[in-house]
């Protein structure tokens, strides 16, 4: 989604930019969105990578779980990418639909409530790919 797939409806005063801003649903740009799926192609790399080495040595299967780490990492970048939402900026109560790493606050604390319970969902959600992976690397054959 791109920063003119939203409509506007910032006041009198306000910039446009911050009415792309959606308490618990899209905190992020298109320039911060590309930084999360990189994030995920990066994890992904490593995932495979990791198990294909543990694979190589003939690790034992319990220590394949380590791969669970990267593909958390994985998991979590492409859920931010996918829905519009930093889980790190909705913990720490800001946003950004800028160039990368021009930050703005969310003052609301209603809003910065819902960022927080989405920042929450991501990391559980990631959290549990992440196992998952691990989980079928376990039991992949040698």
């Amino acid at each position: 989604m791109t920063l003119s797939t939203f409509t506007p409806t910032a006041t009198p005063g306000t910039p446009a930019i911050d009415a792309a801003y959606r308490p618990g649903v899209c905190n992020i740009g298109p320039a911060e969105i590309a930084r999360r799926r990189r994030t995920g192609h990066v994890g992904v790399l490593a995932t495979v990578g990791l198990l294909a080495l543990l694979l190589a040595v003939d690790a034992p299967a319990w220590s394949r779980l380590i791969v669970a780490l990267p593909a958390a990492g994985a998991a979590s970048g492409y859920l931010q990418a996918w829905l519009h939402f930093c889980a790190g900026f909705g913990s720490r109560g800001v946003f950004n639909f800028g160039a990368l790493g021009q930050v703005r606050s969310v003052d609301d604390p209603g809003a910065r409530a819902r960022d927080r319970g989405r920042a929450r969902q991501i990391g559980l959600a990631s959290l549990a790919i992440g196992l998952a992976v691990g989980g079928v690397a376990v039991v992949l054959p040698r």
